[in-house]
């Protein structure tokens, strides 16, 4: 997986500031009423489904895009030696070709493999087992002539399939003539994703989490976007299209829905027949890559991951050994274990020539050094990089300043409460001001991506996502030698986080009795309702026979 520079090339097309998810600035263009000007390469992983590939082929030749704008890779993920190669059936789109993947197997390792030798500026990520409704492929385009860091997801439903029920031409015949749904005859099973779109305006208001909608059965982006990401994840077997939505949101990425971007799934998913196999199995390579994902939601956790929630960076150039030892150590014996430090400075001018080891001139840098040679944790580096990707959180303390054990924590959940891309903290305005600072990495990647030559990088991030001045006291970031203060804030913030954790659990324990209340009132109306009905009925009867008597 490589990383690729954070700058993008002028693309000539329009970069709005869009805040969070929020695309309603955009407005796209009519189906058929505008004209296209990007190519697109059709990307298709194929392993042992040459059936359901010559009907997803077959649909693509009716696509309305223009035929000189797309492309179609077809990434044979075949075993290779000893198996047939995969040859394309007789109806396909005119640009069609067949490729090998790179050394490597799985469908990340055959997209990643098509990508990179597509033509096309939009990559467009298409299964082996659809049927596309004509406009499937326009749909998705027409936004990305708005934007150049948008990633477009199709509506997509399932409907059942019997292999050999239909043919290429029929498919065909139903794309040319708008007719897909009688193929089908019903409206299909949504995917899960679906309600989602329902409750959150097609992802406008999605927010942060928009990326966890990326199901890339039917999804499209700029290749530079793709690649600026670092690309899939090759070692995945599955869940690939959730690491690689993370990572683009990170990149700066903004997801969009699309409902007339149609198609329909040939037979139910993998996910659908084995729900609990497929997240058992996914869920020890998400937990490592996606801070926050599932287990990780656990704010105090005491594990560490490859990819961590916070990465700390802390200058040593010009400073003590005991300066630099307070702050990482506070920052390492956190709450938040799920953190790693980024230590700059001229590390690369401690050579091992002759010196007096009590008069070097380097001696403080060299101490440091020595002190956290062991801590796996901690990084030397000469300058740290433009951006904490793929990490989503980068904090930057000065040296000297001892966080308490609860900030990090704190800070992490503030800044995701207001969806701020950047939280200001004030340690110290008397000679000069001193502040420490959180980056939320997607904020700063988008606005890296927008701003102009002369244009203000705080600026974008609060255009995009908001930014925010805070006391760095208030959240336990304390002076040099300050320890009795720092002991009592942090006290005083597990006090606070357990009353609140009090009051959360009183607050279910109250609804838990309204309900069980209710639930025993509901049980007694019926039982005197019954009784009720059992009586008159009862004297009904007993009306009966006396007037039978009489």
């Amino acid at each position: 997986m490589d990383v690729y520079a954070a700058s993008a090339p002028a693309t000539g097309i329009p970069r709005p500031r869009i805040r969070l998810n929020d695309f309603g600035c955009l407005t796209p263009p009519e189906l058929g009423a505008w004209t296209p000007r990007r190519s697109v390469s059709v990307v298709i992983p194929a392993y042992r489904c040459e059936e359901t590939l010559s009907l997803t082929l077959a649909s693509l030749a009716g696509q309305s895009y223009p035929g000189h704008l797309l492309e179609v890779v077809v990434v044979d993920d075949g075993e290779g030696e000893g198996e047939a190669p995969l040859r394309l059936p007789d109806l396909v789109p005119e640009n069609t070709r067949v490729v090998r993947p790179e050394p490597g197997w799985g469908i990340a390792n055959a997209f990643h493999s098509g990508v990179k030798v597509a033509d096309g500026e939009i990559v467009h990520r298409v299964d082996a087992d659809l049927v596309l409704f004509p406009e499937h492929v326009e749909a998705q385009m027409r936004w990305h002539h708005l934007a150049d860091y948008l990633v477009l997801l199709g509506n997509l439903r399932f409907n059942e399939y019997a292999p050999g029920s239909i043919s290429p031409l029929e498919v065909h015949a139903a794309v040319t003539a708008g007719t897909v749904d009688k193929l089908f005859g019903d409206d299909g099973v949504p995917q899960w994703t679906e309600a989602k779109w329902d409750r959150t305006g097609d992802l406008r208001q999605a927010g942060l989490a928009a990326w966890r909608l990326l199901v890339s059965a039917t999804a499209s982006m700029p290749k530079e976007l793709y690649l600026r990401a670092g690309g899939m994840d090759t070692s995945l077997r599955r869940g690939s299209d959730t690491e690689i939505g993370y990572r683009l949101a990170q990149a700066g990425a903004v997801f969009v829905g699309d409902r007339e971007s149609r198609c329909r799934h040939l037979g139910e998913s993998t996910v659908m027949r084995r729900r609990d196999e497929v997240t058992r199995y996914t869920r020890p390579y998400m937990n490592e890559r996606i801070p926050g994902f599932l287990e990780r939601k656990a704010k105090t956790s005491s594990r560490q991951y490859l990819v961590p929630t916070v990465e700390a960076v802390v200058d040593a150039e010009g400073r003590t050994l005991e300066e630099v030892r307070a702050t990482v150590n506070g920052l390492l014996s956190g709450w938040m274990a799920d953190v790693s430090v980024v230590l700059t400075g001229p590390w690369h001018l401690l050579t091992d020539e002759r010196r007096p080891p009590l008069d070097d001139p380097m001696l403080d840098l060299r101490l440091i050094r020595e002190t956290f040679r062991g801590e796996n944790r901690v990084r030397f580096v000469r300058k740290a990089a433009e951006s904490a990707f793929p990490v989503p959180f980068r904090f930057e303390c000065p040296a000297g300043w001892v966080p308490a054990p609860d900030s990090l924590v704190r800070l992490v959940k503030f800044a995701d409460d207001e969806t701020a891309g950047l939280v200001s903290l004030v340690l110290d305005e008397h000679e000069e001001l001193t502040t420490a600072r959180l980056e939320r990495t997607s904020a700063v990647s988008r606005a890296r991506l927008l701003v102009e030559p002369g244009d203000s990088l705080e600026e974008a991030i609060h255009q995009v996502s908001g930014t925010l001045w805070e006391d760095g006291r208030k959240w336990g970031i304390l002076p040099p030698g300050d320890e009795t203060s720092a002991s009592a804030a942090a006290l005083a913030s597990q006090v606070e986080y357990w009353r609140d954790r009090a009051e959360k659990w009183e607050g279910q324990a109250r609804r838990w009795k309204r309900k069980a209340r209710e639930r025993r009132v509901e049980r007694v109306e019926r039982a005197s309702a019954q009784r009720l009905r059992r009586a008159v009925g009862k004297g009904l009867r007993m009306v009966g026979v006396t007037r039978a008597r009489r």
